[in-house]
């Protein structure tokens, strides 16, 4: 009895986090992939950086129009989840360079990225109307960015500790079921739809983490920096939901600080400083 539940067991484990045992690329090709990472995520950090430093941290859109919004959304999204999504990307992109060539394989691969970054910039446009409507209520009254703030955190706490974050978590973390999945697809546009069907999972994973960009500021670049590193160990440490669930409690003792203590809120204090 003892030995037939050894088994049993094993598959009760949790499953190995993308990039830590997971077999999607071997050593040496896990390692040139990473090397790509860096060679796109750091001028994409320089780039966020240097517009955040002449900008500041400010309520709402600081006055940004929209396409310029959305192209500082996407580089910050870029810098921001590409370490993360990357083994999963570059063993798409490899399996499209063994199955194509030439001009097919520019098409694909540009079909995949672009159905990524279409998922981002529809949430792009629901941040800036959410930054442009609490942007407007500060400008109004500058005492109702506390409570801004307060329920900013007290959604972001209940998104991380909710279902739909551990579902959309289980699926980064183990991406393999989903890769056989995404073989399954069929033309048209294939890889634009594995695109989006892998960038819908990666916003549901992170849309809370990106809420507390409200109070924090959507262009602090501390603020960007930290929560880039959170989402990169949810994913890949083995006990990332664990992780999940901690920062989720975080962000409901924040909650409940917020009204009290203006220090938490960089990303809405501005006008109220100037009141």
């Amino acid at each position: 009895m003892r030995h037939s539940r050894i088994p049993a067991l094993a598959s009760a484990r949790p499953p190995a986090p993308t990039g830590a045992g997971g077999g999607l690329l071997p050593a040496r090709d896990l390692a040139a992939a990473w090397f790509l990472v860096v060679l796109v995520a750091v001028p994409a950090w320089v780039l966020t950086a240097g517009q955040a430093r002449g900008m500041g941290v400010a309520p709402g859109t600081m006055g940004m129009a929209l396409p310029l919004f959305l192209l500082l959304w996407v580089t910050m999204t870029a810098a921001m989840m590409l370490p993360s999504m990357a083994p999963v990307a570059i063993t798409w992109v490899r399996g499209i360079g063994r199955r194509s060539s030439g001009w097919t394989r520019t098409v694909r691969t540009v079909e995949f990225v672009g159905g990524y970054l279409l998922v981002w910039t529809a949430f792009g446009l629901l941040a800036y109307a959410a930054l442009a409507l609490t942007g407007g209520l500060v400008d109004d009254r500058p005492t109702a960015g506390r409570w801004i703030g307060a329920v900013a955190f007290l959604l972001a706490g209940l998104y991380q500790l909710g279902p739909l974050k551990n579902v959309c978590l289980r699926h980064c973390r183990d991406p393999m079921g989903h890769l056989v999945r995404y073989a399954g697809f069929r033309s048209p546009a294939r890889d634009l739809r594995v695109g989006v069907h892998h960038g819908a999972y990666c916003v549901g994973c992170c849309a809370g983490l990106m809420t507390v960009l409200v109070p924090l500021g959507v262009m602090n670049v501390a603020a960007m920096a930290g929560l880039a590193v959170v989402i990169f160990v949810e994913k890949l440490w083995s006990r990332g939901p664990l992780l999940a669930r901690g920062v989720g409690i975080a962000f409901l003792v924040l909650a409940v600080l917020a009204p009290f203590q203006d220090w938490l809120l960089p990303g809405l204090r501005a006008t109220m400083d100037g009141m």
